[in-house]
């Protein structure tokens, strides 16, 4: 029975790491890319036909923590939960990269056709926060969660 305890327990901790992890991006998006390094995140902001840019630093930075613990808690001692905070951080990051690079801005050209909306709505209030094209003045920092005042008027956003 412990073990499907433990298991559920795992389950339970990478769900709420990665719910989590919102907060923690909208956080570092506001108070830190919109802050002291802006010299980082300004590069997101501009327009320009580079295949890379400054701010893909952060992804390198931001897949730290989720590499040391996957490698802590299965090389040096098991550890389940913490090994469950890592694929919490991990998964994070991987709807990241899905949600961000490629449904919004396209860095592979792929778009659901067919889209929730609350899709909508996500992508909106990204290109919303996208009008500011300076460290002030931004809004709608956070990835998974948009509230409804960045509902599109149409749903083809």
């Amino acid at each position: 029975m412990t073990g499907l305890l433990t298991i559920f327990l795992c389950i339970l901790l990478a769900a709420a790491t990665f719910l989590f992890m919102e907060f923690v991006a909208w956080f570092t998006h506001k108070y830190i890319m919109h802050g002291f390094l802006w010299v980082w995140h300004r590069s997101h902001h501009q327009k320009h036909n580079h295949t890379l840019e400054r701010n893909d630093l952060f992804a390198l930075v931001f897949s730290l923590p989720s590499i040391a613990l996957f490698y802590y808690s299965t090389v040096v001692t098991f550890n389940p939960y913490l090994l469950s905070v890592g694929i919490g951080i991990f998964s994070y990051g991987v709807f990241y990269l899905v949600f961000h690079d490629i449904i919004v801005h396209q860095r592979i050209k792929w778009r659901p056709k067919k889209r929730s909306k609350y899709l909508n709505r996500m992508i909106n209030a990204h290109y919303i926060h996208h009008r500011k094209h300076t460290k002030e003045g931004g809004e709608a920092f956070g990835f998974l969660y948009a509230p409804k005042q960045y509902e599109a008027k149409n749903s083809n956003v």
